[in-house]
């Protein structure tokens, strides 16, 4: 059974939280079930002519139904306080069976000077999602990962393994090693697909724990 919500996050950063909250929507919403996105922290965004927008939020948006407003879906500024996430991401619930929160970079990245993901988590009482960008290390980084999730004492789900470098030698032997070690089971692998939308990547996910 899939929770309400679910907080997407990686073993580092540029390795596929989008491309995997995408497809994980995409794989939600083939099961019938109303699945909405959301980035409550973005950086890099650009003025669009409605207001500054952010491409990995903009995806998600694309990959939801219903589709949210987009202050909702990408609420945050630095400079304001935690509680117009927790707003957002409540008036997202209420239109949706399953929201999936894409948080920013590796799960140590900071959101703030004074503010981590696991603030995020604990405000809106979220279990976690680990997307394994699958290179050299990823192993190594999986299980750093997975080390500091327990210790913080947050729910994960699961992990997908997200095949982001083609070069990559003994992925196989990789992916079973990491299903040996993290914690947790795994959801799926997304392969190297360079330029695919999260429909044709949500057929690799079973959107369950398997």
């Amino acid at each position: 059974m899939m929770p309400p919500a679910v907080f997407v996050t990686g073993t580092d950063t540029e390795i596929g939280k989008t491309a995997s909250s995408t497809a994980l929507l995409h794989a939600l919403r083939r099961r019938g079930l109303r699945a909405v996105g959301m980035k409550p922290v973005a950086s890099g965004s650009q003025d669009l002519g409605q207001g500054l927008r952010n491409d990995d939020a903009l995806a998600l948006q694309a990959a939801s139904w219903p589709v949210p407003d987009y202050a909702d879906l990408n609420p945050y500024a630095l400079r304001q306080p935690l509680a117009p996430i927790v707003a957002a991401f409540e008036r997202l619930r209420a239109q949706a069976d399953v929201v999936v929160v894409e948080g920013v970079g590796g799960w140590l990245a900071p959101v703030s000077a004074t503010l981590d993901q696991l603030d995020l988590v604990r405000a809106l009482r979220l279990p976690v999602l680990l997307v394994v960008g699958m290179r050299l290390g990823c192993v190594n980084h999986a299980r750093l990962t997975a080390q500091s999730l327990q210790a913080s004492g947050v729910a994960c789900l699961g992990w997908i393994g997200n095949h982001i470098d083609p070069t990559m030698q003994r992925q196989d032997e990789n992916i079973a090693t990491l299903q040996q070690r993290l914690p947790m089971p795994c959801w799926g692998r997304l392969p190297y697909l360079p330029g695919a939308d999260g429909r044709t990547l949500g057929a690799h996910l079973g959107a369950e724990q398997r």
